[in-house]
């Protein structure tokens, strides 16, 4: 078995492994980036980009269907799902491609298409698909392999063939009927997505709402658009077992309180959460261990308990989002390479859900400044208080935002809204600035625009 030695060894090229090795490369270190499928990671491959693509698909959808509102006369209302795949796949295709051109044109960076597991702290095998292995050693070691979609141990369900996250962007043909297991984030994305396609969806969630970190009128909000557009969702409902008599037949026995009955379904989706992937490394040869979830521990510089090797992105238990792997990038470029002193502590967390209208989130929840001790005002308006929602007939969400009695700063907000991550976006910079609400609730916007609205969500804490 040949051996190489590097300075540092990157597993995994996702949206923090990969700006790293080409950082780290460019700065005349000697990188080998381990991956064991695509290039991209979770992200382009089967994340952010193919179902963000797909929404996009869904939502001109929903609007060819909505278009006599708007004075709009259409022949054909029919959705060509091969199509809608192929575009998937081709703007993945497109971005995958891309970020490997730049991997193997990049000087001093080794792309390693292989699978990697250690054998002592500093030393990994790469297992290759024709069966070739080689060591490869480095003093720094940075662990990015991500997470796969879980599965909850419901009986049945391997039998019945149920598809994850990744599976269902697959599939040749609409489901007539989905069920989805999982009413997150996950879940919403998709069953709204394949109900505007045209299938029939039914959501069956264990809690007593949706997107349960969220706050519960943000929540019942959503509800109330889901259940507009024909989505069935069944709450504080546990899926007891799954049974799969025929071919695009599901059968799911659910309990809602003390009451069972049977739904039947062509497709059934699992969306439950997702789970890192550290099997494979055999982390006890380094002496990591991980915590009860399978998660890498690490500290506020991203550093394990083993020194020089760091985890990031999604692997290490933090807040599961691109821009947060990315951030964890920027964060070890500065102490690898300056000899900063960069942390993970204190950093904002911003998110969207991607449902149509989008939910941006910034800073804590109502509930959370409740258990925080915080002395708080809540500004809150429905979207038909907004002149450019309802120019646009897009009048479906609410702007809700939670901020200091004290200070007057803005300790966070949900937005509802269409392009609700964008508005979101204006708050978190007034956050970062660290300023008052009243410069938002005074400040001109341009007319009409959404982020105008910002004005009046504002006034009504004057009220």
């Amino acid at each position: 078995m040949k051996q190489n030695n590097f300075d540092v060894i990157i597993i995994g090229s996702g949206q923090g492994g990969s700006p790293l090795a080409l950082a780290l490369a460019k700065a005349g270190k000697k990188v080998a980036l381990v991956e064991r499928k695509d290039v991209g990671g979770t992200c382009v491959n089967v994340g952010c980009t193919p179902t963000k693509t797909m929404v996009a698909s869904a939502r001109v959808a929903h609007l060819v269907n909505r278009a006599e509102d708007y004075g709009i006369n259409t022949a054909s209302r029919s959705v060509d799902f091969l199509t809608v795949r192929k575009r998937k796949r081709d703007i993945v295709e497109s971005f995958r491609s891309g970020s490997r051109k730049r991997l193997l044109s990049t000087e001093g960076l080794s792309l390693l298409e292989g699978e990697a597991s250690f054998t002592d702290k500093k030393k990994l095998e790469v297992n290759y698909p024709g069966g070739e292995k080689e060591l490869i050693t480095a003093d720094q070691i940075i662990i990015n392999t991500g997470t796969s979609p879980s599965k909850p141990p419901i009986p049945g369900l391997d039998a019945a063939g149920a598809l994850d996250s990744t599976a269902i962007m697959e599939l040749d043909k609409l489901p007539a009927h989905l069920i989805i297991i999982g009413g997150g984030y996950i879940g919403l994305e998709f069953g709204q997505m394949f109900r505007r396609f045209g299938s029939k969806v039914t959501i069956v969630h264990r809690d007593e709402h949706l997107l349960s970190r969220e706050d519960q009128d943000v929540a019942e909000e959503i509800a109330k658009i889901f259940q507009k557009e024909g989505i069935e969702v069944l709450f504080n409902t546990e899926t007891l077992k799954v049974e799969a008599p025929e071919a695009e037949k599901t059968v799911l026995t659910v309990k809602t309180g003390d009451q069972e009955q049977l739904l039947e379904g062509s497709h059934l989706l699992i969306a439950t959460g997702r789970i890192p992937n550290t099997v494979s490394l055999n982390l006890k040869s380094t002496g990591i261990e991980v915590d009860k979830r399978g998660f890498i521990p690490v500290n506020d510089q991203l550093e394990t308990a083993v020194p020089g090797i760091f985890a990031i992105g999604d692997v290490n238990g933090g807040p599961a989002f691109t821009h947060i792997s990315y951030d964890d990038f920027r964060i070890l470029r500065t102490n690898l390479l300056d000899g900063g002193t960069a942390v993970t502590s204190g950093r904002p967390v911003p998110y969207v859900v991607f449902i149509d209208p989008q939910l941006g989130r910034i800073g804590i929840t109502e509930k959370e400044a409740k258990e925080l001790g915080y002395e708080y005002r809540v500004a809150k308006i429905p979207m038909t208080w907004a002149a450019r929602a309802l120019e646009t007939d897009e009048t479906a969400g609410m702007m809700k935002a939670i901020v200091d009695a004290k200070t007057d700063r803005i300790l966070g907000a949900a937005i509802l809204s269409v392009e609700g991550g964008e508005v979101m976006a204006v708050l978190q910079v007034a956050m970062l600035g660290g300023l008052s609400y009243t410069l938002i609730r005074d400040g001109i916007f341009a007319h009409p625009t959404l982020a105008e609205s910002l004005n009046t969500l504002f006034g009504t804490l004057e009220s």
